[in-house]
């Protein structure tokens, strides 16, 4: 097996490429090692020291480190992580742990715009950030503000900021004007 490696525009997450099918639909994200119990996967990248966040893609495994970690320190441990773990038979995702989708659902009136905005996220946005190892998902939305949820390399990348407002908010409020502003959300 071999495992490619991209970096992202986040300098404290880099792009895990294992050459195979990681999620068959939607991501996960694992914020902490606590919340990984749902994915073997996750939970054997966190046991290397330093691993602060993992993302899973459809094809990819997004690792976050802590600041005062090289990655030239603790990269080849996580390969070999990711590579014990398909060596393992084991599934990435247990059984009753279906991969999120990523969307909130919206209750009320809004429902159209709502409907609109995912729309545009999954077939403009989405595919885009997946390539920089993230995603963003649609959180609310409320007077013309919406709210999105940042994941993986797109959680606290320097660069998520200028995302949203001029790329993200642009194309919204360009299809959709009833959208004046967009806003991150945490987890």
């Amino acid at each position: 097996m071999f495992i490619q490696t991209e970096s992202t525009p986040n300098p404290a997450t880099l792009k895990f490429l294992p050459g195979q099918t990681v999620l068959e639909a939607g991501t996960a994200d694992f914020p902490s090692a606590d919340t990984s119990e749902t994915s073997p996967l996750a939970a054997r990248v966190f046991a290397v020291d330093g691993v602060t966040g993992v993302f899973l893609g459809n094809d990819f495994v997004t690792v976050t480190k802590a600041d005062n970690i090289e990655w030239d320190h603790i990269k080849p441990a996580i390969l070999g992580a990711v590579m014990e773990h398909y060596q393992s038979g084991q599934p990435v995702m247990l059984d009753d742990s279906a991969p999120h989708s990523g969307h909130a659902e919206h209750e009320g009136e809004d429902g159209e715009i709502v409907g609109q905005i995912k729309e545009l996220l999954d077939s403009r946005v989405r595919p885009a950030v997946a390539q920089d190892g993230g995603d963003i998902t649609f959180h609310g939305f409320d007077r013309g503000i919406v709210y999105l949820h940042m994941q993986g390399a797109c959680a606290g990348c320097p660069s998520s900021t200028l995302t949203l407002k001029m790329g993200i908010e642009n194309l919204l409020r360009h299809y959709i004007p009833e959208v004046v502003e967009v806003r991150p959300v945490g987890a």
